[in-house]
């Protein structure tokens, strides 16, 4: 019987997505999946570093490729300390000899690109890895740098049921390459069976780990797989000394060296009984047989080619989006125009418990009023920081989505960013750009750490915080006034660059939560303006009070006194006053500074601090006045009068404090005998005024 006219056009378009099916993938091949620039310094260029580095890359790309007991594996030193550069490179253990030397001379280039001048480096490939260091650490079998990767698609099958089946596959796959493999590699298949598809694996150690210390270091990959690839279609983790891989399809070359038969599953419940309508057993005619055959073949036949046509375009799809499992990178939010609605911001849930190992305690960075911060590391590389907002808010959601989308257009050097937030179940999670220094409280009043502050950082710490400040007050769209600027606040970058924090979501903590941090907050004793901690009168003159007082802490290296610890406790305004009015102002500096700091500086950013501190709210400089008075030398500043100082002790009556409050474009006017809540806190909260 002949095919139906309606199958020929379809030809030429198998063999168009059959060419984009197995073509894709080649061009893919050899893209870094990750890399690691390390913080241990920088060399330069002609220097002996250098000189040592490009022998050691010569050195272990020929060793590994001419090794006959550990082909594919090397480990080298050359040189002695300063100069003294330690490296290692790991081929996958299927990888033939030409695919591993265009490998690693692939990895040695790109690791000068991406990490010029570091003296540390990792970067991983999908044949092979290259890990460099000024440090000596060959003799260790930490598997530092490790990184999370997983396919965005989820099997169609039971989650629990596919995940036992994974864990059994890689636990099986690891002893076998502890134990069995001379080259501490492993490869595995687990057939199908019912509705499940075959399970692929593969783990490797490196060769010069024993037995025991490889399966360990395997174990400790596998262990965690159920936090991060629940019911996830493959996943991977890769690190220098060991790592794991699992997929629904093959990935590597040649046949499975283990064989693994799925666990016995439980058996089913059986199936109630049903009444089966009577059989037909009448069998048609021959001459009517021969004329449903035909039709059947005439329509199945061009349905099934059209099908297979849509799944071949499909897997195109896929493999392009698939780039060996990683899953959605976070929204590139660098111009604020982009950002449209909040559901442009939406993370999922299961990225961000991946990223924080599940919120484990060991990745918790801090906790204030608004809950837990935890450091988390997405699949790109990119280290975040995510708040989990305590459940108790009593915000509405669509209040806070309006205010979420509002803060994430705030786009300033000085000013931490938020990434992305999750809005999943009761989970309130916001992610921002992790910092490494965490907040300028914690190496500011240090007695150890505060020397890493010199008088320099101190400096570009100021005028940072006054640019930051001036962007919130004038340069946004929306006039925001933080109203809780503090040391804790004020993050610190690798750079010592500040970044101002935990603006503008004040509202999304609520004013009836009883946890004890967050109970009726809105400022910090110490930072606030007289006249918003007697009134309730807030403007922006009231951060540039804090801004004054914060100033004076980052000069001195001394807190505020807003604790009233006991009632002849010298508040710090009081204390350099008095130095400014008895000409003796260079006492105040810190002691940690020695005489280590430009005098004109710190006289001139004493005079702006006091400045800012007037009793008067009229008397104190705007922001773009600040920026200005700290910019240039040869602007005159004015004489500050005496300072508004911190309420005394005695003066504040317990339970005295009315609910906290929120003016959204207005003024507020109160009568002297209310007061707004005060206490130590972790947020803030902002004004918006449209502009």
């Amino acid at each position: 019987m002949k095919l139906p006219h309606l199958v020929l056009p379809l030809v030429p378009i198998l063999f168009f997505f059959f060419f984009l099916l197995f073509a894709s993938p080649a061009a893919e091949a050899a893209d870094a999946l990750y890399q690691n620039c390390g913080k241990t310094g920088n060399y330069t260029t002609n220097s002996t570093y250098e000189s040592n580095l490009q022998t050691l890359f010569t050195d272990l790309t020929k060793s590994s490729t001419n090794s006959t007991t550990n082909f594919g594996f090397a480990k080298s030193s050359v040189g002695s300390t300063p100069n003294l550069v330690s490296g290692l490179v790991l081929c996958r253990g299927d990888v033939n000899s030409s695919d591993c030397s265009s490998c690693l001379n692939h990895a040695t280039q790109d690791i000068q690109n991406i990490c010029p001048y570091d003296k540390e480096a990792t970067i991983y490939y999908d044949y092979c890895l290259l890990r460099y260091s000024n440090q000596n650490f060959l003799s260790s079998t930490n598997n530092s740098n490790t990184h999370i990767m997983y396919n965005t698609q989820n099997v169609s099958v039971s989650f629990t049921l596919f995940d036992n089946r994974v864990d059994y596959l890689m636990n099986s796959t690891a002893n076998y390459a502890a134990f069995n493999d001379s080259k501490k590699f492993g490869t595995s298949q687990m057939n199908s069976t019912d509705s499940f598809p075959v399970i692929m694996g593969l783990v490797q150690c490196t060769p010069d780990m024993s037995g025991t210390d490889c399966n360990s270091c395997l174990q400790n990959l596998i262990n965690p797989m159920p936090k991060y690839f629940i019911g996830k279609q493959g996943g991977r983790v890769i690190g220098v000394r060991c790592n794991i891989r699992y997929e629904i399809y093959s990935f590597y070359s040649g046949a499975a060296l283990l064989t693994v038969r799925a666990p016995a599953a439980p058996a089913p419940a059986p199936a109630p009984a049903q009444s089966l309508p009577p059989r037909v057993t009448n069998p048609p005619s021959e001459g009517k047989k021969k004329t449903s055959t035909g039709t059947i073949l005439a329509i199945t036949i061009p349905l099934v080619l059209i099908a297979f046509v849509v799944i071949a375009g499909l897997c195109v799809c896929f493999i392009k989006r698939r780039k060996s499992g990683l899953t959605k990178p976070l929204l590139n939010v660098g111009n604020p125009e982009e950002i449209k609605s909040v559901e442009s911001l939406l993370l999922d849930l299961s990225v961000l418990r991946v990223a924080t190992i599940d919120f484990a305690e060991q990745n918790k960075l801090g906790e204030g009023g608004f809950g837990a911060v935890y450091k988390g590391v997405l699949p790109d590389g990119r280290e975040i920081a995510v708040k989990r907002l305590s459940q108790s808010s009593s915000q509405g959601m669509g209040e806070l989505k309006n205010e979420l989308l509002l803060v994430a257009k705030l786009q300033h050097k000085n000013l931490v960013r938020l990434l992305g937030v999750c809005l999943e179940g009761q989970e309130k999670l916001l992610v921002y750009e992790y910092v490494a220094n965490k907040s300028l409280d914690q190496i500011l009043f240090d007695s150890e750490k505060r020397h890493l502050l010199d008088w320099g950082k101190r400096y570009k710490i100021v005028c940072g915080i006054a640019k930051g400040l001036l962007y919130l007050h004038e340069d946004s769209q929306l006039r925001i006034i933080h109203r809780d600027l503090k040391a804790s606040n004020i993050l610190l970058d690798a750079d010592m660059n500040p970044k101002i924090s935990d603006f503008g979501l004040a509202r999304l903590f609520g004013g009836d939560q009883t946890q004890e941090i967050t109970n009726r907050v809105v400022g910090t004793f110490g930072y606030m303006a007289p006249e918003y901690a007697m009134r309730g009168h807030f403007s922006i003159k009231s951060d540039v009070f804090s801004y004054g007082v914060l100033v004076l802490e980052i000069i001195t290296g001394k807190k505020n006194s807003g604790t009233f610890e006991n009632d002849e406790t010298e508040d710090l305004l009081s204390f350099v006053w008095q130095h400014w009015t008895n000409g003796t102002i260079t006492v105040v500096a810190d002691p940690s500074l020695g005489q280590r700091y430009s005098r004109s500086e710190l006289l001139r950013c004493t005079q702006i601090a006091l400045l800012c501190v007037q009793d008067n709210s009229a008397n104190r400089p705007s922001m773009s006045t600040v920026a200005v008075m700290l910019g240039s030398e040869t602007v005159s500043l004015e004489t500050p009068s005496k300072p508004a100082f911190c309420i005394a002790k005695s003066s504040i009556r317990a339970g005295s404090f009315s609910s906290g409050f929120i003016n959204i474009g207005g003024n507020t006017d109160r009568s002297s005998t209310k007061s707004v809540p005060m206490s130590p806190n972790e947020v803030s909260i902002t004004d918006i005024e449209p502009r």
